[in-house]
């Protein structure tokens, strides 16, 4: 089926919501003289992004792994919920702050490197950080973001399109609601049809009467052996669990080391080549400002030589015009001379 390339999506919810039209609308007319009108009229639907929208498609565009980050962390936090694991969610959440914080400021740095982008203080960041975190709290909402086809900004406030994840509290009483907004039916709340109590209302009451009537100091051992050993497992899973994530964070860190140290190295090389680039620039500058005199020297020494060479061009002309009337006077002297010698001659 005809559409706009994946290729050419990306670059339109790339660019910076205020050139998207006249990207879009140049894309159409490139798919038009291609003689592919059912393309033109499928990209001619795309819509504009607002700013924070745009700003989260960024993420996704050009950060595809942290957004994927941000994805996984959603599912394990859904997954404490649901099991209820109170140190796993705190980890969770303290880890939710740090991921959502750190694609903020990346937000901010992708946009400050797109052309056309609004300035850094008018960019909606509280708003990108409320998407992101709508994205934590609703699969769909994650879903849209990893896509990176926002066309809008999400919220996430517990009701509307952005649902809130409830915990289940099992108490003695009722089920409370479930992620549905139903009550939970399992087997904590399950009603029996005696009067509404419920079967975990009984038990107690017939687990009492049986403890009395069986209950010994082997039972009574055997009973705190079993919690001791329940408790023993859970405590050596958290260390587990801790120590896992112990080791990954040690490997995240070496690796976030390396990756600091080789762009210290980085930023040492570029200063010294920049620093040499400096002091080669001050050098031409120098030479420039030298060569500048030498040539204005020059340019007087040849105005000079030029009012010479124009006072001796009018002395020759002098010269030759006086050195023509001598010439003109000398021959008309021997003229007359040869006239009187010819005369005298005659007389004879």
């Amino acid at each position: 089926m005809p559409g706009p390339s994946h290729d050419l999506i990306e670059r339109l919810y790339g660019t910076s919501p205020d050139q998207f039209v006249a990207t879009r609308d140049a894309a159409v007319a490139e798919a038009r003289r291609a003689g592919d009108p059912a393309t033109a009229r499928e990209i001619a639907k795309l819509r504009r992004p607002t700013v924070a929208a745009w700003l989260v498609n960024l993420l996704a565009i050009r950060r595809p792994e942290l957004v994927a980050g941000l994805v996984e962390l959603a599912e394990a936090l859904r997954a404490a919920q649901r099991d209820l694991r109170g140190p796993r969610l705190r980890e969770l959440s303290a880890q939710r702050r740090a991921v959502v914080a750190a694609l903020v400021a990346e937000a901010r740095t992708l946009a400050a490197g797109t052309e056309g982008a609004p300035s850094a203080n008018r960019l909606p960041l509280a708003e990108v950080e409320a998407t992101l975190n709508a994205a934590l709290a609703d699969p769909q909402v994650a879903a849209q973001v990893r896509a990176g086809r926002l066309l809008r900004a999400a919220s996430y406030a517990g009701f509307g399109e952005v649902p809130r994840p409830q915990l289940r509290l099992v108490t003695g009483g009722a089920g409370e609601p479930s992620g549905d907004g139903r009550p939970d039916r399992g087997p904590t709340a399950e009603r029996s049809h005696r009067g509404g109590r419920t079967r975990e209302d009984d038990r107690p009451a017939r687990a009492g009467q049986d403890d009395r009537s069986a209950s010994t100091p082997d039972t009574d051992r055997a009973v705190r052996a079993r919690a001791a050993e329940r408790a023993d497992r859970a405590e050596r899973a958290e260390r587990a669990e801790r120590a896992k994530r112990r080791r990954a964070l040690e490997r995240e860190l070496a690796k976030a080391r390396t990756v600091q140290e080789r762009a210290e190295a980085e930023l040492t090389g570029a200063t010294a080549a920049e620093r040499d680039a400096a002091d080669t620039l001050a050098s031409v500058e120098a030479e420039l400002v030298e060569v500048e005199r030498r040539r204005a020297d020059a340019e007087q020494e040849v105005s000079r030589r030029r009012l010479a060479r124009r006072a001796a061009e009018r002395g020759v002309t002098a010269a030759r015009r006086h050195a023509g009337e001598v010439e003109g006077a000398w021959e008309g002297l021997i003229a007359q001379e040869g006239t009187a010698g010819t005369g005298d001659d005659t007389a004879h």
